[in-house]
């Protein structure tokens, strides 16, 4: 469910999808047509990048996978094999982590050397350390979705009984219907220790980080996360579920500002067992806990255990991953 107007795909029926069909093919090759492009660079290996791959097989294509269209190849069976029918001709796929290179192989049967792994990049000259503010309140920051696939009801509740040091969490971004709903609920009942932005342009959400000590990321399912990227560099603590994507950007990192919880066991793709969600909730406040006590001690962590890894994520580390990949398609 989208932060707009929107109709999921399983729910589309077949004239919807003709429809759905026939608009971007018009429009894609309004496009070719217009700027005779050398390569063709799509995003989600999903209906429109299938659909391009058909419609124009002899243009030199590349597809960057972000996640979400994992979730809809699982979610959608129906719709797999017109998926199939184009993505598997596709000449070289970007995929965001190890993990999610293993997914694409298992779920669409593609060779392994037609998959590069380039990772997701992170606006350093926007995320970057200065000093934090006094840490009394501690300043939390989750920004995402407010959706339970994200996991914001659990971290809501985890927050209520956290009484002290003191915090104040600031709750960044949409969503829509009974799911957003919920979570406002729960953050009204904590009053002004919780400051609801809606939806922020990257500077504003830059400058927030900027300001906060502990970066929260409690998601059933993600790609690779950027978000802990841009946490990260700007100075905040992290804690996050241990998703394989997480795993990867953090590379074992033992640092102490850094806190991954254990991921509860999954129903489907992001719906925890309910026996399971009380220990989430639980193992959650514990780690968030843990870490405010540190950041009311220490407001400024030391990111010389991580900068290497923060280096390798900048746009221009990532771009020269992507620039070898339309390189390779080009051969």
């Amino acid at each position: 469910v989208m932060p707009y107007e929107s109709t999921r795909f399983c729910d589309l029926s077949e004239e919807d999808l003709n429809e759905y069909e026939t608009a971007f093919s018009e429009i894609l090759q309004n496009a070719i047509h217009r700027f005779k492009p050398d390569i063709i660079h799509s995003h989600h290996l999903w209906i429109v990048s299938s659909l391009a791959r058909q419609l124009f097989p002899n243009i030199p294509m590349v597809t960057t996978c972000h996640g979400s269209d994992l979730r809809q190849f699982q979610n959608c069976p129906h719709l797999q094999e017109k998926v199939l029918l184009g993505c598997r001709k596709i000449d070289v796929i970007m995929a965001l982590s190890e993990a999610q290179k293993k997914d694409i192989i298992r779920h669409y049967n593609l060779a392994s050397e037609k998959i590069m792994v380039t990772g997701a990049g992170y606006n350093d000259r926007l995320f970057y350390l200065t000093s934090k503010p006094n840490p009394d309140p501690v300043q939390l920051v989750y920004a995402g979705k407010l959706s339970n696939a994200k996991g914001v009801p659990w971290f809501l509740r985890a927050l209520q009984s956290i009484r002290a040091p003191a915090w104040q969490l600031h709750l960044l971004g949409s969503g829509s219907g009974t799911e957003k709903e919920q979570c406002l609920v729960l953050a009204k009942e904590m009053g002004k220790k919780v400051i609801v932005y809606g939806a922020l342009p990257q500077n504003s959400l830059a400058e927030i980080m900027r300001h906060s000590h502990i970066l929260i990321l409690p998601s059933f399912y993600e790609g690779l996360p950027l978000v802990i990227l841009e946490g990260l560099a700007s100075g905040c603590r992290i804690v996050a579920t241990d998703l394989p994507g997480t795993r990867e950007i953090l590379g074992g990192s033992d640092a102490d500002f850094i806190t991954l919880v254990r991921t509860p066991r999954l129903r489907f793709i992001d719906q925890p067992y309910r026996e399971d969600e009380y220990s989430f909730e639980q193992n959650l406040k514990k780690a968030i806990w843990q870490q405010i006590k540190a950041a009311s001690r220490c407001a400024k962590i030391e990111l010389s255990p991580v900068q290497e890894k923060l280096d390798s994520y900048t746009w221009a580390g990532i771009f020269k991953k992507v620039k070898e990949a339309y390189e390779r398609c080009l051969t």
